[in-house]
């Protein structure tokens, strides 16, 4: 097995990182696109993404990869193998790194039944596709612009379902299908259409970097790695070792990550005031601030959660407003959500009734 070029080696690129952690802590929270110049380290952070994630356990011998501790998740054979054994077997297993090329079919993305078998003998054979083969682990499509827009669709229907069902001729078969779905793709070679845009959940735009002591520190790296892939990997396997525990700790606490109204309408506020379409992004920010929160190890999230989170999910949303076609900063959004939570405040007090005022100077007064 090639040795993988180690994750917490990569030079900058820190938004792009962050996109990938995020998803890697909360599936749920709809995959990241990345659009970038060639050259800029794209394929090279989703593949070591992969390599850097903890082992998990699956059901021995599931063709799906299924939990064995999340039953309402199985697929359809480890339903009935649980019916009939009530108890399943399980191993400890690495994610898997699935790649989608570019001129993959419908029938290639989420597998085939085969109807004459049914008809003829009254068995259900499914044959697995690349979602069976991604679950619980990494997708990565390079190049998605170029994939049919159909194919895109279903690849993102199934990663927002956590599910993957088929149905021919009357006969059903499902499987879960939860992964992190990460595509690429060079703006330069055509863009998606606005409607798959949306749908996905980050998108981060990367350059070549500028600085030229990060380009050489770039260089040395890449040689060294090509040199002796094992012995440059080792130099970072104690980073490598960490990351992947404080991400296996977030993935057991971001459940319990707790947020307030206030919190709900900090980030509604936001959203509005940018003029965003729909309610995906809002979703998404909740999400993220929740997985940005268990990340850092705490259950409460705050502004600066939320801004994080907004920072990924909102430049590729603003079609209008003062962002229109300017690179957003967390920074600059926590201090847009403080004031607007400032402003809310105020307005609150202003729209104070008469009665309640009278009472509360007369509670002064006494």
């Amino acid at each position: 097995m090639p040795i993988i070029y180690p994750f917490t080696a990569i030079v900058g690129q820190e938004r792009m990182k962050r996109a990938l952690i995020l998803n890697a802590v909360d599936t749920r929270i709809g995959g990241v696109l990345i659009r970038g110049e060639r050259g800029t380290a794209k394929s090279t952070a989703a593949r070591a993404l992969a390599a850097l994630l903890p082992k998990v356990r699956m059901v021995k011998d599931c063709r799906f990869g299924c939990d064995p501790d999340s039953p309402t998740t199985w697929c359809t054979e480890c339903k009935e193998r649980a019916a009939a054994s009530r108890e399943l077997p399980y191993e400890i297993r690495p994610i898997p790194f699935v790649n989608l090329p570019v001129s993959a079919t419908e029938d290639r993305v989420v597998g085939t039944l085969d109807i004459e078998q049914a008809i003829q003998k009254g068995e259900r054979r499914f044959e697995p596709g690349v979602l069976a083969s991604a679950n619980r682990g990494l997708l990565y499509i390079d190049e998605v612009n170029l994939l049919d827009d159909h194919v895109v669709d279903l690849l993102l229907d199934s990663a927002a379902m956590g599910m993957n069902i088929v149905e021919r001729e009357g006969i059903s078969f499902s499987h879960p299908a939860r992964f992190i779905l990460v595509g690429t793709m060079n703006p330069e070679e055509g863009d998606l259409r606005p409607q798959l845009l949306d749908r996905f959940a980050f998108s981060v735009d990367i350059t070549g970097i500028r600085d030229a002591r990060e380009r050489v520190q770039i260089m040395e790296y890449n040689i060294a790695f090509e040199a002796d892939p094992a012995a440059f990997r080792q130099q970072f396997l104690r980073q490598e070792e960490e990351l992947s525990h404080q991400i296996e700790q977030a993935r057991k606490l971001v459940s319990q990550v707790k947020y307030t109204k206030r919190d709900l309408l900090s980030i509604a506020a936001l959203t509005s005031s940018l003029n965003v379409d729909g309610h995906r992004a809002d979703l998404v920010i909740l999400k993220a601030a929740r997985a940005q929160a268990a990340l850092e190890g705490r259950t409460v999230i705050n502004n600066h959660d939320i801004a994080l989170a907004a920072e990924l999910a909102l430049p590729h949303r603003i079609k209008r407003g003062p962002f229109y076609q300017a690179e957003v900063t967390a920074e600059q959004l926590q201090e847009r959500i403080e004031n607007l939570v400032g402003q809310s405040a105020e307005g609150q007090e202003t729209e104070e009734s008469p009665e309640k005022a009278d009472a509360r100077e007369k509670k002064s007064r006494s």
